[in-house]
């Protein structure tokens, strides 16, 4: 998840289209979120460990 929103917005700032780079920041972050959520020993979505 945290590729695909690195990616995103990526494509989003290189080509211009916002809805890609917001679509990229809202998925970085969530993404991030729950790395670190899984990280420190939190289950995730019934998943001891998140990657």
């Amino acid at each position: 998840m945290v590729i695909l929103g690195v990616i995103l917005l990526v494509i989003g700032l290189v080509t211009g289209i916002s809805i890609l780079w917001t679509i990229g920041v809202v998925l970085l972050v969530i993404g991030a979120i729950l790395w670190v959520l899984g990280a420190v020993g939190h289950s995730v979505g019934g998943r001891r460990h998140y990657w």
